[in-house]
């Protein structure tokens, strides 16, 4: 008969599922899964700085694609066709509108834009010269230097959007990854959903038609407002015979997507170039920058944000400061949406709270009047 010690001695570690690596110390192995849950924060926050050069492209053409559905959803109240017929409409008319840009405005823009540095660099001149006469020390290499930080967005992440070919791969990027996801939204809206814990799925579905619905918004409002701009600036300074409308037009459009810090811009480009034919245009130029942004500030704006998301300028501008030192003109043109989407988060969030404390207190109250009765 054999003897049961040397049985119960093998079968022990089994019985107890011990390994080699398993922590025997309860206290011991409390402390190495907090080890762990920091290390795996950590990690994750390194790779997302690793890797938030392409989350941001990418973001830029969910920002895109949101403009493609947009257009596709308006059409969609007039023609009763196809979402993939109304999206590719949306497509050609605007690789038509470009074309048109380059075909028959492309000469007289190519133009204009080839004398602008000059007559830039003249003005700047002349403030140099206007402020050594009044006693200010100003070094026309000092503003060139800082106008050049400025417009080239200072920061290491910066070094692959950096130069012409990093510009136009990036450009392209976000328009090819736009179209497929303004083609099929659903599609990927159900692999992003896949990432949510099964039981919160639905509710994180709520909350990304929220921030597309809000992202659509935003955008067509953006896109109402250069529009304006742009077309109503060209008409001002051709009535009045200021050189370079069609080019100051177009600037005035295209800065007008960044809110806060384009304006300034084009009012600046406008006035230099104003002053640059005679004291009077120029002061017509100013006129016409401050008609503009007032009727679009206290007009077009409001109309705007009544549907769509209500942002402070100061929380946009500070976002703008970060992410343009952080990605150069990437993050400066994409800090607003990215602030509007963090804002729907936010919201949902709350919103969360508030239910489960509602639901608690109904629960509470339900187990109150059990016990009563």
């Amino acid at each position: 008969m054999s003897e049961a010690g040397p049985d119960t001695d093998d079968k022990g570690p089994e019985t107890h599922g011990s390994s080699p690596a398993f922590i025997l110390d309860p206290r011991l192995r409390q402390e190495a899964n907090r080890a762990f849950v920091w290390v795996s924060v950590i990690g994750l926050v390194a790779l997302a700085v690793y890797i938030s050069q392409s989350l941001l492209v990418i973001f830029g053409a969910l920002v895109f694609a949101s403009m493609i559905d947009g257009g596709s959803r308006l059409l969609g109240r007039v023609l009763p066709i196809g979402r993939r017929w109304r999206v590719s409409l949306v497509l050609i008319g605007v690789v038509a509108f470009f074309y048109w840009l380059v075909t028959f405005a492309g000469a007289q823009i190519a133009q204009q834009a080839a004398e602008l540095p000059s007559i830039v660099e003249r003005q700047a001149t002349l403030i140099e010269q206007w402020a050594e006469a009044n006693g200010i020390a100003v070094s026309l290499s000092q503003l060139q230097s800082m106008s050049s930080q400025v417009l080239s967005g200072v920061g290491t992440v910066t070094k692959a959007l950096t130069g012409l070919a990093g510009g136009v791969a990036t450009a392209i990027l976000i328009v090819i990854i736009g179209i497929y996801v303004a083609f099929e939204p659903r599609l990927y809206e159900r692999g992003v959903e896949w990432f949510a814990p099964r039981s919160s799925r639905q509710s994180f579905s709520v909350t990304l038609d929220r921030m597309a619905h809000t992202l659509r918004r935003l955008m067509a409002g953006r896109l109402l407002g250069m529009v304006f701009e742009g077309f109503v600036t060209f008409l001002a300074l051709t009535m009045f015979d200021v050189p370079m409308a069609a080019l100051l037009g177009i600037l005035t459009g295209l800065l007008a997507f960044i809110p806060n810090i384009g304006a300034p811009i084009s009012g600046l480009l406008m006035a230099m170039v104003g002053f640059s034919v005679d004291v009077e245009t120029g002061l017509y130029t100013i006129g016409i920058y401050f008609f503009v942004q007032t009727f679009d500030g206290y007009v077009v704006i409001p109309m705007i944000a009544k549907k769509t998301v209500d942002l402070a300028p100061a929380l946009v501008l500070a976002a703008q400061l970060i992410l343009g030192i952080l990605f150069g003109i990437l993050g400066l043109l994409l800090a607003d949406p990215l602030m509007a989407m963090l804002k729907v988060a936010l919201e949902r969030r709350a919103e969360q709270n508030d239910e489960a404390i509602q639901s608690q207190a109904d629960s509470d109250g339900v187990a109150t009047m059990q016990t009563g009765t």
